[in-house]
Formats: structure tokens, sequence, C-alpha cells
């Protein structure tokens, strides 16, 4: 399918928002408040502008990625990082490679930017084909309890997890609850 991945302006925000609400509104394993989530999250330190990509199929938003700043902290030390959540897509464009055009735009976008890894919370079966791992091997953990077979980081530049243990450190958006 061919789609544009481009930035996210803030025009299309109440779109995204839609975008968002609707391919979550099924989802199993799902709290059904990313978009509230995405909301906060741009307002927080932790946005990257041009980290936060919309997938376009004819003039329409049919997706939405988004990269966000992290930490991973030990009592010595701390790493800069992405934390992938969420992407995005609406169901009737689901399965068409529109999410893997995003997350490959969304990965090449933030190793030009500098980052070097990434971490998610997503599911175990989807992510590993871009290059995501299970995150305990390389010492890092969530701040939280989830299943360590849910708990990724892809590496976008070769070993730079290798030296980096702790505990990931999210923006405070990520905890807040107002809806």
């Amino acid at each position: 399918m061919n789609v544009i991945i481009r930035q996210e302006t803030p025009a299309d925000f109440e779109t995204v928002f839609k975008v968002i609400k609707t391919a979550f509104a099924t989802e199993e394993f799902s709290d059904h408040k990313e978009h509230f989530l995405v909301q906060r999250l741009r307002n927080s330190e932790a946005f990257v502008p041009e980290l936060s990509l919309v997938a376009v199929y004819q003039d329409v938003i049919v997706g939405h990625i988004l990269l966000t700043k992290i930490v991973i902290k030990d009592t010595t030390s701390q790493f800069e990082s992405l934390a992938l959540a969420p992407v995005s897509v609406l169901p009737d464009f689901q399965g068409k490679g529109i999410g893997r055009q995003l997350i490959e735009c969304a990965h090449s976008k933030a190793k030009q930017l500098g980052y070097s890894s990434i971490v998610l919370l997503g599911h175990e079966d989807y992510y590993p084909r871009f290059g995501y791992q299970p995150l305990h091997p390389f010492g890092i953990r969530l701040p939280f309890d989830v299943p360590k077979e849910n708990c990724m980081a892809v590496e976008l530049t070769e070993n730079a997890l290798e030296n980096v243990r702790g505990t990931v450190a999210y923006a405070s958006a990520f905890f807040e609850d107002t809806k």
C-alpha cells in the first residue's frame, strides 16, 4: 500500500486522536486510553516533534506512531533512549504494511537524530520482526509489573545497550490518568 509517512503537525492532532482511539477500541490488552496518552506526551518534555509521524493514504491519516524520550537509570548512571508508544493504524488499514512503514521510518528518523535504542511494551509476536529483542537479557527492566515477553528493545546502533543496566524512567505523562 502506497502511503506517505510524514511528521505530524498541530493541524493533525484531532484526526490523530480519533485514529488512535479507533485503532485501540477493540484491543484486548489495552486500557483504551492511548489517545489521551499521546495528548499528554505532546505537552511533556519527553516529546520530540520529529518522532511523531503519521501515515497518509489518499490525503487521509490512517496511522500514527510516537517515540518519546526516556532514561534508563541505575544507582550510578543513566542512559537516554526512546519509548515507542503507541503505534496505531485504523482497523480497515491493518495488515497492509502501514505499521511496518511507520516503525521503520520512526527507527530511521530516531537514528538520524542521534538516538541509539528504543524500548517498548508490546505484542511479543509482532515487534521482533523489526529487530526488537526481550529486554531482560540486557539487564533493563520496566518500572511496573508486566510479562517479560512483552518488554522489548531494539538497538538502532550496534551494541547500543551492551553496557546499559537499570530501570526505565518514563515521562510523568505516562502515569497521569486524567480521562
